[in-house]
């Protein structure tokens, strides 16, 4: 695999200022379901004090620690949703995941984010935690793969594989497409 990481810019120096790390880890767990468990933190190379807080948090600790179990069933039908917070600016944020349980019976997929930005108003929830929400969608998708398959040849109403055109690598005019369904296979715009 080649690297695609793009190349220091040598002109020029940076201080760091924040960093944030996300990590999403999918499960399947022995009572037949899945899970996906997210961590954000976020962590300053110097001192900070949150705005209208008395302690200042230490250079290198963690201003945001959070964690978020998603479970899911095979047919991505969230069944539970359990936030912890190791590590928050503000006392108030440890109440900020409580309305999370307007998500246990929303699909995972097509209108998730929509869907997840309903129900939980951005007032009413941790920033964090809603944010985590939306790519944890695709971390669980990642997570079923192995699982299915199947779905790869599913199509829609019009007999379309539905997977055409759902990235960049499935583009309609993409040697994907070419292999699996050369009849749906357009050409690329620039070619006759």
């Amino acid at each position: 695999m080649n690297d695609t990481t793009p190349p220091p810019d040598d002109e020029v120096t940076r201080e760091e200022l924040h960093r944030r790390a996300i990590d999403f880890r999918g499960y399947r767990r022995s009572d037949g379901l899945f899970e996906v468990v997210a961590r954000l933190t976020d962590t300053k190379p110097h001192a900070f004090t949150p705005p209208a807080e008395s302690r200042t948090v230490a250079a290198g600790e963690p201003i945001h620690d959070i964690v978020l179990r998603v479970v899911f069933d095979a047919d991505m039908v969230v069944r539970a949703v359990t936030p912890g917070m190791q590590a928050y600016p503000y006392r108030q944020c440890v109440a900020g995941g409580d309305v999370l349980q307007a998500l246990p019976g929303l699909v995972i997929g097509a209108g998730w984010t929509s869907e997840v930005r309903k129900r939980l108003p951005a007032g009413e929830v941790c920033t964090h935690l809603r944010e985590i929400l939306v790519p944890l969608a695709s971390a669980a998708y990642q997570t079923m793969t192995q699982f299915r398959q199947h779905l790869l040849h599913a199509t829609d109403a019009s007999g379309r594989p539905a997977k055409i055109d759902s990235c960049y690598a499935y583009g309609a005019s993409r040697a994907l497409v070419r292999h699996f369904w050369p009849e749906h296979q357009r050409p690329a715009q620039g070619e006759d």
